[in-house]
């Protein structure tokens, strides 16, 4: 249970990661500055949150769903 565990946080935190990278990239690309920059990257975090806790609980309940087939 240990391994599913890790790779649910690891791929947890590469899609966080993944999402706010692209909310990054955008302020860079386009230049934004001021409230606006704030505000990309606060909604870029919050989505990469979201996705990351998503994909947590989705592994999860994938690897308790296989667990308890016998897989």
């Amino acid at each position: 249970m240990t391994v599913e565990i890790v790779f649910a946080l690891v791929t947890a935190i590469v899609l966080a990661a993944a999402v706010f990278a692209v909310a990054l990239t955008l302020t860079l690309a386009f230049g934004i500055s001021g409230p606006g920059k704030k505000s990309v990257l606060m909604g870029g975090a919050l989505l990469g949150a979201a996705g990351g806790m998503w994909r947590l609980v989705r592994v999860l309940l994938r690897f308790d769903k296989q667990r308890r087939l016998g897989r």
